[in-house]
């Protein structure tokens, strides 16, 4: 049975609300990872996202941050934050079972300047993470780690990987934080069916005409364990909601699993 899962950084999910209807509609994902979706748990617009069929789960504050997780299926064990004893951080990851499949959604600290201390930061909260999944899961099981992880990992990832690299989302430290957690068991589902240059999910708006010049990054991903890694049939990022009225800077990446 197909098992199509997307995750999307909306940059505020209310503003992006019609954008992101209409997608639903269309794709009918069962599982929807939301991150940056900027709104307080009182005014997150659950009930057009329960008119579509998706059970919700979120949790988000004004402004900043905000994850959710919306599935055809109800959201089991549903949970949220690191759970370690160190900062919360509610709004950053959220998970949940769906059809037997420990989900993830993260919003990885974005780390603003290397000299900034939100850069230490999200080095740690990687090494956080990479214990959070030795606690909770196994590498043997079916888990899919999805959302925007703020890093290209690799040189493809990044529109001119020469002068990049060293830059916020695309610095040897962070690529040795998002390693470690890798190799806990995980395989980048979309490069296992598309392999080559090209593959963004972020523009920055200050860049102009950068989609049609190609100035993009990939820093959001589905990652998964091997068991469900070599069940996966299809991966792509779908460009059109970048393309809408009034877009996000990022845009949905999708997977499809043979469940």
């Amino acid at each position: 049975m197909p098992f199509k899962v997307a995750t999307f950084n909306t940059n505020s999910v209310r503003a992006r609300l019609p954008i992101l209807l209409a997608w639903l509609d269309k794709e009918r994902p069962d599982v929807l990872a939301l991150q940056e979706t900027k709104t307080p748990d009182d005014q997150f617009p659950a009930v057009p996202f329960h008119a579509l069929g998706y059970d919700v789960g979120f949790r988000g504050e004004k402004a900043y941050n905000g994850v959710a997780l919306l599935a055809r299926e109800p959201l089991l064990d549903l949970r949220f934050g690191l759970d370690d004893g160190g900062p919360a951080d509610e709004t950053r990851l959220v998970s949940a079972t769906v059809r037997g499949v420990s989900i993830v959604n993260t919003y990885v600290p974005q780390g603003r300047a290397t000299d900034d201390p939100m850069f230490p930061y999200k080095l740690d909260w990687f090494g956080r993470l990479r214990r959070y999944f030795d606690r909770r899961f196994s590498p043997r099981g079916l888990v899919l780690w999805m959302g925007d992880f703020n890093v290209a990992p690799e040189p493809i990832d990044v529109h001119d990987p020469k002068r990049l690299l060293g830059e916020i989302g695309f610095h040897p430290d962070e690529h040795a934080a998002l390693a470690k957690v890798k190799a806990w068991g995980f395989e980048d589902v979309l490069r296992r069916h598309a392999a080559g240059p090209g593959e963004y999910t972020f523009w920055d708006y200050r860049v102009k005409d950068g989609v049609a010049r190609g100035k993009g990054w990939r820093v959001d991903h589905i990652w998964a364990t091997a068991p469900l890694a070599k069940r996966s049939t299809r991966a792509w990022i779908d460009l059109a909601p970048r393309l809408a009225e009034r877009p996000s800077d990022h845009t949905p990446v999708v997977a499809e699993f043979a469940l």
